[in-house]
């Protein structure tokens, strides 16, 4: 259904806006991400589906200004100092990562039946992961700033370094390698470490000063257009070195990272990178050519699980033999098994030079879109892959356990209140299931018991029957009920004292007949907003006044839900608007007051309407 029509251009963009909003909701509500949805949904509206498009090409060079702004972005949450604590993950853990995975999946090629030369192009191709799918992937898994999340990022990084030296070899391979050409690579690495250190330049003395005056003018478009400026400005200088664009917006955002305008330019630049990262997925689908796949579909499924295969073997190996655990190894080879959209750029180049025919370049493309879309899939196959993590365990004896107070759970609302108690010299002995927390609280000289309160073993052997009170505080409201539950069954006469998590867990506790109870938001929220109030000038007595007809009314409500069963109980005690405290008789009359004459009879008559 090609679109001849005068009008084609808005045809197209609301195909292409339809087609993600149809297709991405679609894909993250089946568990796929939203990877997957954009390249199905590009391949549905393609030259090879509808043919609403017939030269994703054309988009694919604009969409890639997505993945130049998702780094830029990336940047700006990567100081220098940060960016430079990891140069051992990118020159020594990328590095050895894409010389291993050169050889294995060159190799391989050379087994296939490709002359050496194609065989390395092909397999260069290949190492270079895609920057936009394994990005969007950490940052909807919520991993871009986990210390394994900054080793991928570092992987990634030195891949982008490594497109330079790609395409100089394949120059070197598609001619017979001149004196002048020679000289003109010479010229090419001149150039790019010229630009390189002119970005440097003007990202250390220009970028901050030219923010300044632009601020002042207090103008937000115009702030909005100079952040897309250095952006793109950055990617430009780049790609005139020779380098890769998406490499020049993240050093910029690096540059502009201890700005004070750096939150700024990020909500400035994000709604323009989520578009353009999406789009660029789109035009990745549209590309996948079905011809091609139709007549030469054997070697492509073979090239497909061969490459992936061989690629993740070789990252799960490297990242053992640099000390990542199982866990990590596999992730990170399911993350980076695919081709990536450098391979487009090296194939072209190497097409151009007459190292690969068409066909081949043809192929070895259509190769790379389905790793890529097979990517999104491979990350959820780890969760049946892989087992659940298990808390880590501490052999524990309990020696000296049996304090007057047990506490069970020690994180930030236990700390605080294991205070109050220890200042009284009371004895507490408190228990907790995170073994980390456990050894953060030593270095502040508590000493915490390993163990789970859920357990009856281990309640008998922090000594719960010398307690006169358990503190229950741990933060999910299933495991206090649990522990609630079974203190009341096999100790009855002990004392509970729970924290809550919310309202309707606090009324679960008061059914349950817990001693005493509280919310753990309730009084930081009352001082909050009386402190806001302090800070507006309300006069002390006032914010006094509204602190106790709050607490009064919340009272009220809590106690008419727990009468009535239903948190909807007590709606009309909300404060929704400013209101005046009533005062009342400190004594109420036990008869109705009467008028003692005419007068006073017409000065409190009930105004008729």
């Amino acid at each position: 259904m090609s679109v001849d029509t005068q009008g084609t251009d808005l045809v197209q963009l609301v195909a292409l806006l339809g087609a993600a909003v149809i297709a991405v909701p679609i894909s993250k509500r089946l568990g796929l991400g939203t990877v997957l949805g954009y390249l199905a949904a590009g391949l549905v509206i393609g030259p090879y589906g509808l043919k609403l498009f017939t030269d994703p090409q054309s988009i694919l060079h604009v969409a890639e200004l997505g993945v130049v702004l998702f780094l830029f972005i990336i940047g700006l949450e990567m100081r220098p100092s940060r960016l430079w604590s990891l140069r051992g993950e990118i020159f020594g853990l990328g590095l050895a990562q894409v010389v291993a995975c050169s050889a294995l999946l060159t190799g391989l090629g050379i087994v296939a039946g490709f002359p050496p030369a194609v065989a390395f192009i092909a397999g260069m191709g290949f190492v270079l992961s895609s920057t936009a799918i394994v990005m969007q992937i950490l940052e909807e898994r919520g991993d871009t700033a986990t210390p394994a999340g900054q080793r991928v990022i570092s992987i990634l990084l030195l891949e982008d370094l490594a497109i330079v030296p790609m395409l100089a070899i394949v120059a070197l391979l598609g001619t017979h390698g001149s004196d002048g050409e020679a000289q003109s690579r010479w010229i090419s690495i001149l150039i790019a470490l010229a630009s390189l250190g002119a970005l440097i330049a003007a990202g250390r003395w220009l970028l901050n000063p030219m923010f300044r005056i632009l601020a002042n003018v207090q103008a937000r478009e115009v702030m909005t257009a100079a952040a897309l400026l250095v952006v793109l400005g950055a990617a430009l200088a780049m790609q005139i070195g020779g380098l890769s664009m998406a490499m020049g917006a993240f050093l910029a955002g690096v540059l502009l990272s201890e700005s004070s305008f750096r939150h700024q330019l990020e909500a400035d630049i994000e709604p323009f990178r989520g578009i353009l990262l999406g789009l660029f997925f789109l035009s990745v689908g549209m590309s996948l050519d079905l011809g091609v796949i139709a007549r030469h579909w054997q070697m492509i499924a073979i090239g497909v699980v061969a490459y992936m295969a061989l690629k993740a073997a070789g990252i799960y190996v490297v990242a053992r033999v640099l000390k990542a655990d199982h866990a990590e190894a596999m992730a990170r080879a399911a993350m980076l098994a695919q081709g990536g959209e450098f391979a487009f750029v090296l194939y072209a180049a190497a097409t151009a030079g007459g190292v690969f025919t068409g066909e081949v370049n043809a192929m070895l493309t259509a190769t790379v879109i389905i790793s890529m879309a097979l990517t999104p899939m491979a990350v959820l196959s780890l969760k049946w892959l892989l087992p659940p993590a298990t808390p880590e365990q501490i052999e524990e004896d309990f020696d000296g356990a049996g304090g007057r107070v047990l506490m069970i759970g020690f994180g930030r609302f236990g700390q605080i209140s294991a205070q109050f108690l220890l200042a009284e010299g009371v004895d507490v002995t408190a228990i907790d299931s995170d073994a980390e927390m456990i050894r953060a609280a030593s270095r502040f000289g508590f000493k915490v018991y390993f163990g789970d309160g859920t357990r009856l073993d281990v309640l008998h052997a922090a000594g719960i029957e010398r307690a006169q009170i358990v503190a229950i505080c741990t933060d999910k409201p299933e495991v206090t009920d649990k522990i609630v539950e079974l203190i009341q069954s096999e100790f009855p006469f002990v004392q509970l004292y729970v924290r809550a998590y919310d309202r309707g867990h606090t009324l679960r506790l008061l059914k349950k007949g817990v001693t005493y109870q509280m919310r753990e938001t309730l009084e930081s929220a009352f001082t909050f907003g009386a402190s806001a109030l302090e800070g507006l000038g309300v006069a002390p007595e006032r914010i006094e006044s509204i602190s106790e007809s709050l607490r009064s009314r919340d009272a009220a409500r809590l106690a008419a839900q727990q009468a009535g069963g239903l948190l909807s109980a007590g709606r009309d005690l909300f404060v929704t608007k400013a209101f005046k405290p009533e005062p009342e008789p400190l004594t109420v009359p036990k008869r109705e007051a009467k008028a003692l004459n005419k007068e006073a009879e017409t000065a409190t008559a009930e105004p008729v309407d």
